[in-house]
């Protein structure tokens, strides 16, 4: 009996022991900072922009302005024989030039009539004005001969017409892009023939959303890059503003003029950020740097020695991988913490996983 009492009073002795000594240990490791390891970066200027991206393809400049669109398709007006084709693929034109000609032959002979027609009745008039002169003839013959004249010029001009509906001329200055026909071919009324195209009157049409485009203005920069792995930036100028919004997409069309030299083809994807503000020489911070919580407060936390000091900023613009931000003990380079900054506490140890920022 008595052993057994000697066996529990040491045991209970023992389980206090150690009770005391884990809740010691506890005690300890509360007083004890805790070090979270982060990573740093500085606070510096920079100018920041506010964009708008989005995504659209390279066309032709509609028409306007008295000029014609940058790109045409010559299509036969009616069922024809192709006779011949004077150009070829690649090769640059003017305004004018006959791109394809179908069989003309009738159409040249009724011009050539008509012509005649014209000089014939121009000699007649040319009689009826000298007679006149001298009185040796009726205002009636003078009427006559003035509507001879002026019915021959109307179906010269009504060959001519024909004439063209025939020979496919280009109505712009450009490259011919495109043959679709051979000569000895025989080509269906609407068919597209040829396409020509002006390269140096190229713009980027995109579909901007609806709540973002309400920033836009005419004449804002843009900057237009071909695809995500490139690193060349064609810049160019919002010039057109859809004056409506699609309601299938919610999103309004913009176009962006292309610089002549830019390289780019018809067709081709490119993605656009219009630039609608720009701030220059403004405190920035690397993104993940700022936390804002569900109130809409931001905070910085700012590293002084071995700690990490929580601050309340100002959040302004952002622009890629930096946000600007204002607050007390947010000046140039001053050291700040990026990854890991996401709910860090108030004031707390940290140990910095790239010194090597410390020295820049």
């Amino acid at each position: 009996m008595n052993t057994r009492f000697l066996l529990s009073s040491s045991l209970a002795l023992f389980v206090s022991g150690l009770l005391s000594g884990c809740g010691a240990r506890h005690e300890q490791e509360e007083k004890a900072p805790a070090e979270v390891a982060v990573q740093i970066g500085k606070v510096a200027r920079a100018t920041l922009r506010a964009r708008v991206d989005a995504y659209g393809t390279v066309e032709a400049e509609p028409a306007g302005g008295g000029k014609p669109a940058g790109a045409a398709r010559l299509s036969a007006p009616a069922a024809g024989i192709v006779m011949a084709v004077p150009v070829k693929e690649g090769e640059r034109v003017e305004a004018g030039t006959v791109i394809v000609k179908l069989d003309d032959r009738v159409a040249l002979a009724q011009a050539e009539k008509a012509r005649h027609a014209v000089e014939f009745a121009e000699q007649q008039m040319a009689r009826q004005n000298r007679l006149k002169s001298i009185e040796g003839t009726s205002e009636k013959s003078f009427q006559e001969a003035a509507q001879q004249l002026a019915a021959a010029k109307a179906e010269w001009a009504s060959a001519q017409a024909q004439l063209a509906l025939v020979q496919l001329a280009s109505p712009l200055a450009g490259i011919v892009a495109r043959i679709n026909a051979q000569p000895g071919q025989t080509v269906e009324p609407n068919t597209v023939v040829a396409e020509v195209i002006d390269p140096a009157r190229l713009v980027a049409t995109a579909s901007v959303p609806a709540k973002e485009a309400i920033t836009l203005k005419v004449a804002q920069r843009a900057e237009l890059v071909a695809d995500r792995g490139s690193e060349l930036i064609v810049t160019g100028q919002v010039f057109f503003i859809g004056p409506q919004v699609d309601a299938a997409t919610d999103t309004t069309l913009v176009r962006v003029s292309v610089p002549p030299d830019a390289g780019f083809r018809l067709g081709q994807f490119v993605r656009v950020r219009i630039i609608t503000e720009e701030r220059a020489d403004r405190l920035a911070v690397p993104r993940e740097a700022v936390y804002t919580d569900h109130d809409g407060q931001s905070t910085l936390s700012i590293v002084e020695g071995d700690k990490a000091i929580q601050k309340t900023v100002k959040a302004g613009l952002r622009d890629g991988n930096l946000v600007e931000v204002e607050g007390e003990g947010v000046k140039e380079g001053t050291t700040v913490v990026t990854l890991g900054s996401y709910a860090l506490p108030k004031e707390t140890k940290v140990r910095i996983l790239n010194p090597q920022q410390e020295a820049k």
